[in-house]
C-alpha cells in the first residue's frame, strides 16, 4: 500500500506539473521557440497545435518527444504510418499513453487542468499535420467537431462509450450547431464528477448494506425521499408510498411507515427470472388515466408489481427510471447470453454504470434540452438500433478477446490502445483493487484505425437514418379524421377494387362472350398445368414494371397520390362516426361469434340432421381428394365456383343457394356460459 500510495503521489506530482506551467497555446509556443533545445522538441511532421500537446504528453510521461516517436515507429504497423495519417496516428498514441497515466489519479475530472487537456487534443486531433493549421489560434470560443470527439472521448470510458458517442454529442451540441465549446464540455465533466462522487457516497452509506454485501453492489440512484415526490407501489389492489433504490444487480422498494421505513422488497435484475420491465397506466380504482408508471413482472412474482412516479406535467421522470432499470436488466441478459465472467462481467456491468453515470449528468447539465434518456445507454440503445444484437456480438468478442490477448502491463503496446473502464474505475476507488494479471487493460479504441466495433456501430447507424428517414415519412402522410383516413384507404385500393370489379362482372356473366373466353382459358391452364406459370409471369411481370419505373423516374420523388378530402366534420359529427363504426364492428364480431359456435356444434356432433349432412360431406371430400389429381381437382373448383350464375346454370343456383341458407339457419349454437372472477363479484356487492 505505501509504494502504490507513492507511486500515486509520483503521478499526481508529474501531472501538477505538466500542465501547471502552461497558461495559453500562444505562451507554450513561444516558450518553445524561445527555448535553445526549441529546435529539438518541435517535429516538423506536426502542426503547432500538435507539437504542443505532444509535448505536454511527453513531460507527463517523462519521455522525451523523440523517444516518443521512437517507440510509435516500432509499435505501429506500416498501415499506421502511412504519410497520408502519420501525424494524426502519431497524436493519438501519445494522447492514449498520457490518458491512461492521467486517469489514474482520483480526482481527474474535477481537475480544470486535466478537462481543458481532454479538450486541447480534441482540438490538435482536428488539425494534426504541419500543413493543416499553419498560424496558432487557440482561444475559450474555440469548438471541435464530431469526429474529433468520438476519437479522444472514448478513450476515457468515465467520459464516452463507442456505441451512444454520436447521441452524446448531439445532445452536448445541441444549442451550439452542431460544435462542441469548452464551457459545455467544461460543465458536463463537472457534472460527472459530482454524479461519481455521489454514487460512491451512496454505495459507500448504510443504506441496504446488510442487502448488497454479498454481491458488493452499488447504489445507482434512490427516489423517493421527498414527501413531494413519492415513489408509489401498486400491488394488486394495495398501494404504498415509499423509498425506491436502484443497484447494479437489483430493485429494493422500501415502504413508508409511520416513522420509519418497512423491510425493502427486492425486485431481482441479475438473475434469469423471465423479467419484463415496460411502462403502464396508473389511475384511481383500477382506471388507466396516468401514463406515468412501470411495471416489474417477473416468474418470482405471483403478480406484478406497479412503480409510479407521479409529476405533475409529462411522465420524464419515469421514463428516466425505465430506462435505468432496462439498462441493468439488458447487461445482465447480456452477461448470461455470452456466458461472461469474471473481469469481463465486471467491466461489462461498469459499461452499464458510467451509461446511467453519463445520463445523470447530461441530465443536471441540459435540464431544458429534451432528449430519450434510452439512446444514451449503451444496452438500451443496442436493443433499439437496426443490427443491435451484431453490435453486442462484437462487444462481447472484442471483451473475451482483449482479455485472452491483452498487451502487458510492461508492453509498450499497450500505448496503442485506449484504457478500459475497469481501470479507470478501479482507480477511482468505485471497484475493488485488482492486480495487472486480472484486470483488463484496454478499451474500445485502437491508435490509426476502427475497432470492428467501431465498424458495427456505424453500419447500425447507417442502417438507423434509413429507418429514421422511412418513419419520417410515415409520420408527413398522417392525416387526422376517421372520413379522411378512409378516402385515403380507398383511393390507395382503388386499383385492387377495380380488379375485382372487373372479376365480379365476369363471374356475373353480364357479358356472356367476355366471361366465356375467360372460361375456356383459365380452364385450359388448369387442365395442362400450367396455373403455377402464371404466377410465374405475374412476379417477373411486378419486377419489370419496377425496374422501369425505376429507371424512367431516377431523381424525381415519387407521384403524390391525389385524395378528395370529405366535406370536414365538427367534434359532435366525428363522435357519431366513430360510435357507428364501433357498432358496426361490434355487429361483426357477434356474427363471428355465431360462426364459431354454429361450427362448435357441428364438430360436436350435436344431434340433427346438419350434423348428419356435415359428416356424409366430409366423407364424400375425402374420397374425392383421395382419387382425383389435383389439377382435375383445381379445374372442378374453378367450373363450380364461375359457371354458378351463368345463363344455363343461374336458375339451379339460386335454388341451392337458398336451401343452403335455410340449413345453415337451421343449424343450433352452442351453448356459453359468462363466469366472472371473484374479485369483480366482491367489487359490483
Amino acid at each position: 500500500m505505501a509504494m502504490m500510495s507513492k507511486t500515486r503521489n509520483i503521478l499526481e506530482g508529474s501531472f501538477k506539473w505538466a500542465l501547471s506551467r502552461r497558461t495559453s497555446f500562444e505562451d507554450e509556443f513561444e516558450d518553445i521557440g524561445n527555448s535553445p533545445s526549441g529546435r529539438r522538441k518541435w517535429i516538423s511532421d506536426l502542426s503547432p497545435i500538435a507539437n504542443i500537446i505532444v509535448a505536454r504528453c511527453s513531460r507527463m510521461l517523462e519521455v522525451s518527444m523523440d523517444d516518443l516517436r521512437h517507440n510509435f515507429d516500432a509499435e505501429a504497423s506500416d498501415s499506421i504510418k502511412s504519410p497520408s495519417n502519420y501525424a494524426r496516428n502519431f497524436l493519438e498514441y501519445c494522447c492514449f499513453r498520457a490518458l491512461a497515466l492521467s486517469t489514474q489519479i482520483a480526482g481527474h475530472l474535477a481537475d480544470k487542468d486535466f478537462r481543458r487537456l481532454t479538450f486541447d487534443m480534441m482540438l490538435a486531433w482536428e488539425a494534426p499535420a504541419a500543413s493543416d493549421q499553419p498560424l496558432l489560434k487557440v482561444d475559450k470560443e474555440s469548438s471541435v467537431g464530431l469526429e474529433a470527439f468520438s476519437r479522444i472521448a472514448p478513450a476515457v470510458p468515465t467520459i464516452a462509450d463507442v456505441i451512444t458517442i454520436y447521441n452524446l454529442f448531439e445532445v452536448l451540441t445541441s444549442s451550439t450547431a452542431g460544435r462542441l465549446s469548452f464551457a459545455v464540455y467544461d460543465k458536463y465533466l463537472g457534472s460527472l464528477d459530482r454524479a461519481i462522487k455521489k454514487m460512491k457516497t451512496q454505495s459507500e452509506s448504510s443504506l441496504l448494506s446488510g442487502l448488497r454485501l454479498h454481491r458488493g453492489e452499488k447504489i445507482l440512484e434512490v427516489d423517493g425521499t421527498l414527501t413531494t415526490q413519492p415513489v408509489l407501489e401498486h400491488v394488486g389492489i394495495s398501494t404504498w408510498p415509499g423509498r425506491l433504490t436502484l443497484t447494479d444487480h437489483a430493485l429494493y422498494f422500501e415502504a413508508l411507515k409511520v416513522v420509519a421505513y418497512d423491510k425493502p422488497k427486492v425486485y431481482e435484475l441479475a438473475e434469469d427470472l423471465k423479467q419484463v420491465i415496460k411502462p403502464e397506466m396508473t389511475g384511481p380504482w383500477g382506471s388507466r388515466l396516468f401514463d406515468k408508471a412501470v411495471m416489474y413482472k417477473s416468474i418470482s412474482l405471483s403478480e406484478p408489481v406497479v412503480m409510479e412516479f407521479p409529476e405533475l406535467t409529462g411522465h420524464s421522470r419515469r421514463d428516466y427510471w425505465l430506462a435505468i432499470m432496462q439498462e441493468i436488466l439488458y447487461s445482465h441478459k447480456f452477461i448470461r447470453k455470452f456466458q461472461l465472467k469474471g473481469v469481463e462481467k465486471e467491466e461489462t456491468l461498469l459499461k452499464a454504470v458510467l451509461g446511467i453515470l453519463r445520463l445523470q449528468a447530461i441530465q443536471e447539465l441540459a435540464t431544458s434540452i429534451p432528449f430519450r434518456c434510452e439512446t444514451l445507454l449503451m444496452f438500451n440503445l443496442a436493443d433499439q438500433l437496426p443490427g443491435g444484437d451484431l453490435v453486442l456480438e462484437t462487444l462481447a468478442d472484442m471483451t473475451v478477446s482483449r482479455r485472452l490477448n491483452r498487451p502487458s502491463p510492461s508492453n509498450s503496446e499497450s500505448g496503442m490502445y485506449s484504457v478500459s473502464a475497469l481501470q479507470i474505475l478501479s482507480s477511482l476507488g468505485l471497484v475493488s483493487q485488482v492486480s495487472n494479471d486480472e484486470r483488463l487493460l484496454v478499451g474500445d479504441i485502437v491508435v490509426g484505425e476502427m475497432t470492428p466495433l467501431e465498424r458495427a456501430v456505424s453500419a447500425s447507424r447507417n442502417n438507423f437514418k434509413k429507418v429514421e428517414q422511412a418513419q419520417a415519412s410515415i409520420e408527413g402522410v398522417k392525416v387526422d379524421g376517421i372520413d379522411t383516413n378512409l378516402a385515403v384507404m380507398k383511393e390507395l385500393l382503388n386499383p385492387v377494387l377495380e380488379l375485382g370489379r372487373q372479376l365480379i362482372l365476369l363471374v356475373s356473366w353480364d357479358d356472356p362472350t367476355k366471361s366465356l373466353i375467360f372460361c375456356v382459358v383459365t380452364s385450359y391452364i388448369i387442365f395442362r398445368g400450367w396455373l403455377r406459370y402464371v404466377f410465374v409471369m405475374m412476379s417477373l411481370f411486378l419486377a419489370i414494371f419496377m425496374v422501369l419505373t425505376r429507371c424512367c423516374s431516377q431523381g424525381r420523388p415519387i407521384v403524390e397520390l391525389e385524395v378528395r378530402a370529405p366535406p370536414p366534420m365538427n367534434t359532435m359529427e366525428q363522435l357519431l362516426a366513430v360510435q357507428n363504426a364501433v357498432s358496426h364492428i361490434t355487429e361483426l364480431i357477434q356474427d363471428g361469434n355465431i360462426v364459431l359456435l354454429k361450427l362448435r356444434a357441428l364438430l360436436l356432433a350435436s344431434p340433427s340432421q346438419a350434423t348428419e349432412k356435415v359428416i356424409l360431406m366430409l366423407v364424400l371430400l375425402a374420397v374425392t381428394l383421395a382419387l382425383l389429381p389435383s389439377k382435375f381437382l383445381q379445374l372442378l373448383v374453378f367450373l363450380e365456383i364461375f359457371t354458378r350464375y351463368s345463363p344455363t346454370r343461374r336458375p339451379s343456383t339460386e335454388k341451392w343457394m337458398r336451401r343452403l341458407r335455410e340449413w345453415w339457419f337451421s343449424i343450433p349454437a352452442a351453448p356459453v356460459v359468462l363466469e366472472r372472477d371473484k374479485e369483480e363479484k366482491k367489487r359490483s356487492l
